[in-house]
């Protein structure tokens, strides 16, 4: 069984410790923890990771959030990955901070990734784990925020939420996505 694990955020040291890098910042981990690494490849850094017999392709898009539809396509087909083992890993305002859930599919919520994912393949029913990174910005200042580093306290429980992350992803390969729901998103 093969995935394709995406996760979303920006290329460049810039946004390297930003909220909307969450999903590269949880790759990142894995790989770490896993002992391997990404290369640069068309449309991300990708890397491969093995776990209990089935192989996960990790993609960490380049380019930028706004265009991750065509990285996605493009690694789903030259992987020959089936659409449904498509996970998407992104950041979600409608959630507060390290809140965790993943869905089977759904719309994008107002999330310029996802919703360029959804144009582009035409389809919404791909699975994705959001990472709640809250709301506390003023009337307008949206972008700043999740353009923005982690506030200190967070920083903190980040590495707790991030390993939470990583069993949702393996559980995910191993024994499906409605386990692993019923598993993860009932838990705080």
């Amino acid at each position: 069984m093969k995935y394709l694990i995406t996760g979303l955020g920006n290329p460049g040291k810039e946004y390297e410790n930003t909220r909307h890098n969450i999903g590269f910042k949880i790759l990142d981990a894995l790989a770490d923890a896993s002992n391997i690494v990404f290369s640069d490849r068309r449309y991300g850094y990708v890397a491969e990771y093995k776990f209990k017999a089935r192989t996960f392709i990790l993609l960490k898009p380049t380019t930028y959030m706004n265009l991750s539809g065509r990285a996605v396509n493009y690694w789903l087909k030259e992987e020959k990955i089936p659409f449904e083992n498509l996970l998407v890993i992104t950041d979600d305002l409608a959630l507060p901070f390290g809140t965790l859930r993943l869905r089977a599919k759904g719309g994008d919520a107002g999330h310029n990734g996802l919703k360029n994912i959804q144009e582009t393949t035409g389809r919404n029913d791909f699975a994705r784990l959001r990472f709640g990174i809250g709301d506390d910005f003023k009337r307008g200042q949206q972008v700043n925020y999740v353009l923005s580093e982690w506030e200190k306290d967070e920083a903190a429980e980040l590495p707790q939420k991030i390993d939470t992350c990583i069993e949702i992803i393996q559980s995910y390969g191993t024994i499906g996505i409605e386990r692993t729901m019923n598993e993860y998103n009932k838990r705080k």
